[in-house]
């Protein structure tokens, strides 16, 4: 770790049987709001060591070793089961298409053989907010209700055309946004190449300790997501298989229990959107058409900075929308009518319930998708239902609560 002129730079060291070496690393550019230096040595490390944690997800998947040394730091037992519960849960559609089979207990065994404890966090934080911006509507609709309700730092990880460009949108300049320049090693990209073990893994949970990370750096006290509940629904029907587990309500409450007990009780992350279903989103995002021509949700297209037009995403998006907007609208945004192409018809029966599993992908909930395409077809009786909600199972405080409310004018 180096803070040189402003800068931060984390490199974290992983070793595979001694054979294989990998070394990712994180830097994070000067801003003006940022004093790296008042953050003591050893809690700047207690932050750091916890995203190097959840790097080492992308790199233990590659063989799936069933022993994890970790140092220098000490893990208590319950640090352990937080660790052992987001790889097995993070990972879940990972082991699912690689046909893995195997427990949560008997998915590896982490030994921790430094001696160095944790050093809580006790830098006061201010009344700011920080929203991680994706891209996509989802974090366009928080940026959107809280911007001018309160001071807020957007925050972008590895910035691209879309995401650059809805900060932009936003008002805010070059010095104003936070960005996180994250490079994977090429080891493992060659691994991978080669045919070693690849797939998913829980990019949210990264996101969320280099949140609080920044969050300490900024002074800011709260951190919010865009994630809604319609993640909470299971891929695989039947089962705890879900593609966006470090997206649900389950991990952030795993996340916030273990952010207070180890790090710091005052930082708080949540997400704004928890209560809203990707319908009500979709609303309230239908209505930023400043936003409409730059936000992007396609991940097959994010290095062209493009809609693909041909996957789960771009499908969804589509269908999402289309009570809000009109079709002549919805063929803008996404270059051409996605309801007539006939080879999106497998990816519209896996959204629609008709197949067995849904898409691994961040999209809404059968319900959802069906009750769109019922308003399409004249009949919005399932739509306003869902815009009727608003689900109480969320860790906003009344004030968040209440700016969410009044955008719903609920």
């Amino acid at each position: 770790m180096e803070r040189i002129g402003g800068k931060l730079f984390l490199a974290f060291d992983f070793s595979l049987d001694n054979r294989y070496h990998f070394r990712p690393m994180l830097e994070i550019p000067a801003r003006p709001f940022f004093d790296w230096d008042e953050l003591p040595e050893a809690q700047l490390q207690s932050l750091a060591f916890q995203i190097g944690m959840t790097e080492l997800v992308s790199y233990w998947k590659i063989a799936c070793p069933k022993r994890v040394v970790v140092k220098p730091f000490s893990l208590t037992e319950s640090q352990i089961a937080f660790w052992k519960k987001l790889y097995y849960n993070g990972l879940g559609e990972f082991l699912y298409l690689n046909g893995i089979t195997v427990s949560e207990t008997e998915l590896m065994q982490i030994e921790s053989v430094g001696s160095q404890p944790f050093a809580k966090t006790g830098l006061p934080l201010e009344e700011r907010t920080l929203v991680p911006v994706g891209g996509g509507k989802d974090s366009v609709v928080t940026l959107e209700c809280l911007r001018r309700e309160m001071p807020v730092i957007p925050l972008i990880v590895n910035p691209r055309g879309a995401t650059l460009n809805c900060v932009k949108t936003a008002g805010y300049g070059e010095n104003d946004f936070i960005v996180i320049n994250r490079t994977l090693d090429p080891t493992m990209l060659k691994l991978n190449a080669e045919g070693y073990l690849n797939g998913h893994t829980p990019f949210s949970a990264l996101l969320a300790f280099i949140s609080v990370l920044a969050a300490f750096g900024s002074k800011s006290k709260y951190i919010a997501l865009s994630n809604e509940n319609s993640a909470n629904e299971s891929t695989v029907p039947g089962t705890h298989i879900n593609h966006q587990y470090s997206k649900s309500i389950e991990f952030e409450r795993d996340f916030r229990n273990y952010v207070a007990v180890n790090l710091n009780d005052n930082v708080q992350y949540f997400s704004f959107l928890r209560p809203l279903s990707e319908l009500q989103i979709a609303k309230l995002f239908a209505q930023c058409e400043a936003y409409h021509p730059v936000f992007r949700s396609c991940n097959v297209g994010s290095k062209t900075d493009s809609w693909c037009g041909h996957c789960p995403k771009c499908l969804f998006t589509w269908i999402i929308l289309s009570p809000f907007l009109s079709r002549d609208k919805l063929t803008a945004i996404f270059g051409k009518d996605l309801m007539t192409d006939e080879s999106l018809l497998p990816i519209f029966e896996e959204l629609n319930g008709t197949a067995m599993v849904k898409p691994f992908e961040c999209v809404g909930t059968v319900e959802e998708v069906r009750a769109c395409i019922e308003a399409v077809e004249g009949n919005r009786k399932q739509v306003n239902e869902i815009l009727s909600r608003f689900n109480d199972e969320h860790f906003l405080s009344e004030r968040f609560e209440q700016i969410l409310k009044s955008q719903l004018h609920v």
